[in-house]
């Protein structure tokens, strides 16, 4: 699977993704840092790629737009931190969700389990 890792999270994550096969990149490779919540969604949605993030902003723009790509997975708050922890949790969940965030989907990762909100949110 492709990933883009937001820059709210660490560039470790992108490397232990890509150690397990999977194209990860941190937006820091691309320059995009400083970049604004659309811009980062735009070069996940060209790349074809999962925006992994913890910012919750990404499922208000996505809403708003009616849009179906790219797919977001949302770490929240009370999910563990470190980045090797993340990328165990995002591995272990992946393969039951990796159909909906395809199809395109917001999956939200907590402590208690994960969510899944189809794509486009306010579509039929």
């Amino acid at each position: 699977m492709r990933f883009l890792i937001d820059q709210c999270l660490s560039a470790e994550l992108a490397e232990s993704l890509r150690a397990t096969g999977h194209d990860a990149v941190h937006v820091s490779s691309y320059g995009l840092s400083r970049a604004d919540d659309d811009q980062i969604l735009a070069r996940a949605a060209a790349e074809t790629r999962v925006l992994v993030s913890a910012d919750t902003d990404f499922g208000g723009l996505l809403a708003s737009r009616d849009s179906s790509v790219p797919s977001v997975v949302l770490f929240r708050r009370r999910t563990r931190r470190r980045p090797h922890e993340q990328a165990a949790i995002l591995l272990a969940n992946l393969a039951a969700i990796e159909e909906d965030l395809d199809a395109g989907a917001i999956a939200v990762i907590e402590d208690q389990g994960v969510r899944i909100r189809r794509l486009p949110i306010g579509g039929t």
